[in-house]
């Protein structure tokens, strides 16, 4: 798994009636992008993370800038 600040981390639901919970990572504390993260839930709460196989992380999408001549 790799992952770059500002990306997504989603985390699906173990068990019936759990919902899946998204998160934004802040910090990146691995080396070359692994885990652990740090990452911020929509209520503001920070946790370290080193997701499991039941997590995918959501690139965010990088814009390419133009190569000047």
């Amino acid at each position: 798994m790799e992952a770059h600040a500002g990306d997504r981390l989603l985390t699906h639901g173990r068990t019936v009636g759990q919902h899946d919970r998204v998160a934004e990572i802040v910090e990146v504390l691995g080396a070359g992008g692994t885990p652990p993260y740090r990452v911020r839930f929509e209520d503001g709460h920070e946790h370290l993370i080193s997701p499991g196989p039941d997590s995918v992380v959501q690139h965010k999408s990088r814009k390419q800038t133009p190569k000047r001549p």
